[in-house]
Formats: C-alpha cells, sequence, structure tokens
C-alpha cells in the first residue's frame, strides 16, 4: 500500500482545496506535495482549507469539479472554507457523446461465488422471505397494527421489547422506594427469536398515510408503489386490506401489479373492511388466510444462485465529510464487482448527484438514456425552484457541520457509490430495473424516501453509508450499514454493520475495504448474518407523492 499523509487529503489534482483527516491547529504547517501551507485558524477533521488565494467570484475545485464560488471579497491559503465564504456553484451539464470506457476491476476473487437465495418462478432471486401485509388506503393502518401484533406474537417475530422490560423494573424501583431515582443501568436479557415458520423471515406491514385524499395522481403513484412491493424478489405472498371507498380501488392496485409483472402468481388475499361483517371478522379472517397461506410459502427453501442474481442499492444518509473519501468510494468499488459479474446496482438521491451530472451523462451508454437522465433532474430541480428551493439547498446543518459546505461537495462525493460503470439505464420513480449493470434511479434524497424508492425498483439488499449515524431500514429490502470513520462505528456499534475508517486511518485501501463489503453482502444475502436494522426491526417507508423533498 502506497504510504499517504496521514493529516490531509487532496483527492483530485486540480483540487484548490486539501480535507482535513484529524484535527488541525491554528499556525500549523501542513507539508502537502513539496509545499507547506499554515493554516489562519483550526480546521476539524472533515473540513477543508484552501490552498489558493482567491478572490470574489472564483470557482472552488473539489474531486476535480467546481463545488462552490466565493462570496466575500477573498480568501486566502490556510483559510478554512464555510458557509461565510463559499456557496454552491456547479459546472452546467449538457449530452457530449463522450463515448466513454470503462476499466473493469479484477473479480477473480469472486467469479466463482454464489449466494443461497429465494428463486421466484420469475427468474428473480431474493434474499429473504417476507410476508406482506398493504392497506390500500391509511384507514387500514389500525387494523395493520392489531394484525402484527398478534401475528407477531403467535409465529415467533416478537423480540422481547427490551425498553417494555425496562419500564416495568423501573415502575417497580419507583413504586418500592417511593423515589424518582431511575437506573438507567438496568439490563434485560433478550429472548430469542422462535419463529413457527423457519423459511418465513418476517411478516412485514406497509403503514402508510396515502390512498385517499390528496390528488388522484398521489393515488396512481402510491398504487404502482405498492405493486413493486408485491412483486418484489424478497416477497412470499401478500395480504391486502381495503376500506372500499378510496381512491386507491382494488382493481387498479391488480391492473398495476399485472402491468408490472404478466405472470404475477404470489399468494394474494384481498379483504374489504366495508363488504365484511363487522371489524372482528375481517381481522380474524385475514389473520387465519395469512396462516394457511404462511405454511405453504414456508416451503420455499434457500438455494444457490450466482452473483449476477444480486440487485444492490447503493444510498447514504447523515453523511459527513468523511463519506466521499471512505465509505461511498469503498461501496463504489464492491458497485464495480458486481457489475462486472452481470449484477445491478441502483443509484439513486437525484438531489444528491447535483454537480455530479456531467460525469454520469458522460457514462449512459447511449444518447436516449443520458437525456431521459437531464430530463428528469431539470423537471426535479425546477419543481424545487418553484417554491423558493432548489437542489442548492439539500445539505443538512449536519451535513454542513461536519464538513459537506455546498451540494455540490456532497454530490460529487455521494455518486461515488455507484462506482465508474456505465450508465445502462434510468428509472423513474418505481420503474423496475430490467437490465444488468448501473442503474440511475429517481428518488429524493429523503433517507427513507429514497430507500423506499429503490426497493420499489428491485434493489434486494441497500448498502447506506453514514458518517453521522442513522436508523433507516426498509420492510423488504435488508439495510446495512457502512460507517465512514471508525468512532461512529464504535459510538453507534448497535446501527452500524461495517466500519471503512481503516480507509482514513491508512490501514486499509478502497479496494481491500470494497472487497470486504461485497463479501458482506453475500453472507446477507444467505442469511449466514443478518444486518442491524433488520435485527432491530426498521422498516421504514415513506411514498413519495412527487412533490418537493430533497
Amino acid at each position: 500500500m502506497k504510504e499517504r499523509n496521514l493529516k490531509v487529503l487532496k483527492i483530485h489534482p486540480k483540487d484548490t482545496v486539501l480535507v482535513a483527516l484529524t484535527h488541525l491547529t491554528k499556525g500549523e504547517p501542513i507539508i502537502f506535495e513539496s509545499e507547506t501551507y499554515i493554516l489562519k485558524e483550526d480546521i476539524e477533521e472533515k473540513h477543508k482549507f484552501f490552498i489558493k488565494d482567491l478572490a470574489k467570484g472564483m470557482l472552488i475545485t473539489m474531486y476535480g469539479i467546481t463545488v462552490g464560488k466565493i462570496v466575500i471579497d477573498n480568501v486566502s491559503i490556510g483559510e478554512k472554507m464555510t458557509t461565510t465564504n463559499t456557496k454552491h456553484e456547479a459546472d452546467a451539464y449538457t449530452f457530449r457523446n463522450a463515448n466513454y470506457k470503462w476499466q473493469a476491476p479484477n473479480i477473480n476473487n469472486f467469479k466463482n461465488k454464489t449466494f443461497n437465495g429465494y428463486h421466484r418462478s420469475d427468474g428473480k432471486v431474493g434474499t429473504a422471505n417476507y410476508w406482506l401485509f398493504i392497506p390500500t388506503v391509511f384507514c387500514e393502518n389500525r387494523n395493520l397494527d392489531v394484525i402484527k401484533e398478534a401475528l407477531h406474537h403467535a409465529l415467533g417475530y416478537t423480540i422481547t421489547d427490551k425498553y417494555k422490560e425496562f419500564a416495568d423494573e423501573v415502575v417497580k424501583n419507583i413504586h418500592n422506594n417511593n423515589s424518582l431515582v431511575i437506573d438507567e443501568h438496568i439490563t434485560i436479557a433478550p429472548s430469542i427469536e422462535k419463529r413457527i415458520f423457519k423459511n418465513i423471515d418476517g411478516i412485514k406491514f406497509l403503514n402508510h398515510q396515502g390512498g385517499c385524499g390528496g390528488t388522484r395522481q398521489d393515488a396512481a403513484t402510491l398504487s404502482n408503489l405498492l405493486a413493486a412491493y408485491a412483486d418484489h424478489p424478497n416477497v412470499a405472498g401478500i395480504t391486502l386490506l381495503s376500506l372500499g371507498c378510496q381512491h386507491l380501488q382494488i382493481d387498479d392496485f391488480k391492473s398495476d401489479l399485472k402491468k408490472r409483472n404478466a405472470n404475477f402468481d404470489k399468494p394474494l388475499i384481498i379483504f374489504e373492511q366495508q363488504s365484511s361483517q363487522s371489524e372482528e371478522q375481517l381481522i380474524k379472517s385475514a389473520i387465519q388466510s395469512t396462516i394457511k397461506k404462511l405454511k405453504e410459502a414456508n416451503k420455499i427453501e434457500r438455494k444457490p444462485a450466482p452473483l449476477s442474481k444480486l440487485c444492490i442499492g447503493v444510498k447514504c444518509g447523515g453523511s459527513d465529510g468523511f463519506s466521499g473519501i471512505s465509505a461511498n468510494p469503498a461501496v463504489g468499488h464492491a458497485a464495480d464487482i458486481l457489475v462486472a459479474l452481470g449484477g445491478q446496482i441502483l443509484l439513486a438521491e437525484f438531489p444528491e448527484l447535483c454537480g455530479a451530472e456531467q460525469e454520469l451523462i458522460d457514462r449512459a451508454v447511449d444518447e436516449k438514456t443520458a437525456k431521459k437522465f437531464i430530463r428528469l433532474m431539470e423537471e426535479y430541480n425546477k419543481m424545487a425552484h418553484a417554491v423558493g428551493s432548489g437542489f442548492h439547498m439539500n445539505p443538512s446543518p449536519g451535513n454542513i457541520k461536519d464538513g459537506l459546505i455546498t451540494d455540490a461537495i456532497k454530490s460529487a462525493g455521494a455518486c461515488k457509490k455507484g462506482g465508474t460503470a456505465p450508465v445502462v439505464d434510468v428509472l423513474d420513480y418505481t420503474e423496475p430495473a430490467t437490465k444488468a449493470g448501473l442503474s440511475l434511479v429517481c428518488t429524493p434524497g429523503n433517507d427513507v424516501e429514497a430507500t423506499t424508492g429503490k426497493a420499489a425498483s428491485g434493489a434486494t439488499l441497500i448498502l447506506f453509508t453514514t458518517g453521522l449515524g442513522t436508523p433507516t431500514g426498509n420492510p423488504v429490502c435488508p439495510v446495512i450499514k457502512v460507517s465512514t470513520n471508525t468512532k461512529l462505528a464504535n459510538r453507534m456499534s448497535d446501527i452500524i454493520d461495517i466500519n471503512t475508517g481503516e480507509i482514513i486511518d491508512g490501514i486499509k485501501t478502497i479496494e481491500e475495504v470494497g472487497e470486504e463489503i461485497l463479501d458482506y453482502c453475500i453472507k446477507a444475502a444467505s442469511g449466514e448474518v443478518i444486518p442491524k436494522a433488520v435485527q432491530l426491526h426498521q422498516d421504514d417507508f415513506i411514498p413519495w407523492k412527487r412533490g418537493v423533498s430533497l
């Protein structure tokens, strides 16, 4: 491994800033590539400082592209990049027929590997085997909650709720001592999950706030989303609950399901409350019918499948100044290996591709693909500007605090998750991935809306990078959390699966960690390891109404 400076990093030769890999002190001389830079102020780790004197209006370069411009009279060498001296700026983009040539990575360590998945009749292979409950309208959420509690208890999917037991102990302690002193260190040993159906990985529930009210377009989008989840490779069967009078009718859902998969053959049980004798009868019938079907679905067992059957979504959330130089490039290397093996990679979050558009356009396999990406990006950004916003307003306070000063900086690092492979397709929200290789999926940057959309396009695993920590998961698609730094991995070990901080620490290379990530994916796809988000039942599901969400 090539020795490098462990204090600072220059990502691209053209860059006008250096990234602090550790805390740097005012007055400290930083020697980098035969140049010495005297710091004008403290530079926290993950933040950047200027290595050129720049005047007002001049462009700032990072990752080799424009990521901002100077908005004060001038900045000098050694000054920290901040929201006071820097504002978002990105280069214009257009289709230019770049004739992109891809250098595929070495796949020798993976070409003969398989994973053990659930084979479906349409040729797809799931990484999990879930039974799915779907409400066509929010009015059925309460019934789903009742059914969830009953089925999870009866079928062994309820893990002892340590917080309920903790609360019981606290109440008992207070009652006995007549005191308000709470012992925060009371520990409760968790019970072991005891499934009745060994090959059913879980019973999942898609509670949502749609299906009626709003616009008919919202209901139509929701119908396509729910149909996508019903058709998902990780789903064995579906129980659908409808009220009856809502915008999203059962026939609409069934029609969208048939359009998506003309040969759909999974068990689909449907109940309509306004046609039932009573709520109790509806709930009991749904429980009884589902358990009968689960007995049949349980007969499906994991069998070997080539890695080309994997479809992995790549996502970042709670990003920091290390995201674009550790976790995201490492995930990108894993993505490139999978693409070289014939698998599928889904890169979404269009607001977080702002500034990186030209690179992705140049990698498009043809003009049609490139122009669909341009159209969706422009329509989305125009919609945001119409309400006084824009992609430039995407970075959160947490992002900015940890070094992502502009959306272009965030985006340049975010797109690294997709690797370097050609862009074979561009998918609008809920469109299914049908081609091997890297596809772009139009979703918001919002963590849950994005993961919800990736699963709808067919992701059977999601690699989720984070620098600040996030508990996001998904009901049907296992989400694997990848930390950008060792401090986070140690502090939030209950939600982090993989640590890429060793890249920052100079211990491992991006390529080494990328292979480790893909190895973990194979184990997760085979049920050999259970990602923390799955263990914690983090089943987040938020449909996008196609409004402004960054």
